[in-house]
């Protein structure tokens, strides 16, 4: 058995992660951690009682380092960085979910904050499953997507060699509301979000920059992003809307067939796709159709899944020589 870890198990994706991980043939859970500790984990997650009794502890790097052979960072941006560079000295591999290992150095603090971890930022894979599968499977550090880039660069990459890369490209994206995770804020009430939806960080979110520079680093091209999110009252789930154009007429079904073909768990639509079809999986739905040179793209994925736990699962898989859907969930939920 492999031995592994979660710090940041309070939260959404926390509780995804520990839910995997029971039904995990070959990885055995052996520590948690928040940063305050001091909890079972079944107090923290009351649907977890009965399926596990284990403790919450304060997060140490030594204890990491002497418990797990790798351990899945479920914390937010600069929390993770600070930890990530105490573990990666000690040996042990990890897969971080947040936005600090992402991006180039230039990019990151441009949008995030100044980086304490340059000397292991370079050496940090990112964890797309289908376009750096075999980099994963060497990597001491994957840095997880963020969902929205997940979700439209599994829909728009194949079609970058045939966009006009002169012309914008505008991304409408919807989340459910876990995708704002559990500190509680004014947009994410119940009394706000009801029967609702609005836009939020406008043409200004942190995931455009990220987009933009896979674009580039996957295809060497350069191509304005615009990025538009949409908070919607549902829990989980998240649709993408791509529109670009074209440098000429294409078939948009034959240009997914042979980027996908082969990926098992890319699942290619005859019609737009929907949230429901995905949620509690970790699927991504994607249709394309074109009227001329427009082209618009239709991607789904779960937020918590596909957007972050379950491809940082995929990503752990590969990393310990296992087969990339060992444990991944794939029956749709319905609520």
């Amino acid at each position: 058995m492999i031995n592994v870890g979660i710090v940041g198990a309070g939260g959404y994706t926390g509780l995804e992660l520990v839910k995997m991980l029971l039904n995990h043939p070959r990885f055995r859970l052996n520590y948690l951690a928040t940063t305050s500790g001091d909890i079972m984990v079944e107090e923290l997650h009351p649907s977890l009682l009965d399926l596990i009794t284990f403790p919450v502890e304060e997060a140490d790097p030594e204890l990491i380092a002497d418990k797990c052979e790798l351990v899945f960072l479920a914390l937010p941006h600069k929390a993770s960085m600070g930890l990530a560079k105490e573990l990666i000295v000690r040996g042990v591999k990890i897969v971080d979910l947040s936005a600090d290992y992402r991006l180039e150095r230039e990019t990151y603090e441009a949008a995030y904050c100044p980086h304490e971890d340059p000397e292991h930022l370079g050496e940090a894979v990112y964890g797309l499953i289908e376009y750096y599968r075999d980099e994963i499977r060497v990597a001491r550090l994957v840095a997880g997507p963020g969902c929205y880039p997940t979700a439209t660069l599994l829909g728009l990459l194949p079609f970058i060699p045939y966009i006009d890369t002169s012309a914008p490209i505008f991304i409408d994206a919807k989340s459910g509301v876990s995708g704002a995770g559990k500190k509680l804020s004014e947009t994410s009430h119940f009394v706000t979000i009801n029967d609702n939806i609005f836009a939020y960080n406008p043409l200004k979110h942190r995931h455009a920059p990220e987009i933009a520079e896979k674009i580039a680093k996957i295809h060497g091209a350069e191509i304005s992003v615009n990025f538009v999110p949409h908070l919607i009252p549902a829990t989980r789930g998240e649709l993408v809307s791509v529109y670009a154009t074209l440098k000429e007429e294409i078939d948009p079904q034959e240009v997914l067939e042979k980027a996908y073909d082969t990926e098992r768990f890319i699942r290619l639509r005859h019609k737009p796709v929907d949230i429901k079809s995905v949620a509690g999986t970790h699927f991504c739905d994607i249709y394309a159709q074109r009227n001329g040179k427009a082209l618009f793209i239709s991607s789904a994925i779960d937020n918590l899944l596909r957007g972050a736990a379950s491809q940082a699962l995929a990503a752990a898989n590969l990393m310990m020589g296992l087969d990339e859907g060992t444990a991944l969930p794939v029956i749709a939920y319905v609520p």
